[in-house]
């Protein structure tokens, strides 16, 4: 992978992928909720992916045909690099401690980011 430029382009803080994935809108929504309850909703925070993709499914024993599956939950694919969410207006320390309760409830391995100026 080539080295790039991180872009947190909102906060001072954020959270980046490391693998290849799909994370779905149960997984962001307990993502931003230990978040917010560790910031005690300080700050401001910015969600940079959004689930865009149905997956969907087949009722359990049902015969093959009669057309595509209901859509049973929404992911959003990630790259290794896309910065998931990103935090402003708390201290570090915070920061840390909020983005690793996040990256807990998510399927992939994340690394903290930080804006150096």
């Amino acid at each position: 992978m080539a080295s790039r430029a991180i872009n947190l382009d909102f906060g001072s803080f954020g959270l980046q992928t490391i693998e290849r994935a799909w994370i779905t809108n149960t997984q962001i929504e307990a993502a931003r909720v230990a978040m917010t309850r560790n910031m005690k909703r300080k700050g401001k925070m910015w969600i940079r992916i959004f689930p865009d993709k149905s997956v969907t499914a087949r009722p359990p024993e049902t015969r093959m045909g009669k057309g595509k599956g209901q859509p049973e939950y929404w992911v959003a694919t990630v790259r290794p690099g896309n910065i998931l969410f990103e935090i402003d207006g708390i201290s570090e320390t915070l920061a840390r401690e909020s983005l690793r309760l996040a990256a807990d409830k998510l399927p992939v391995r994340t690394k903290f980011l930080t804006r150096h100026n």
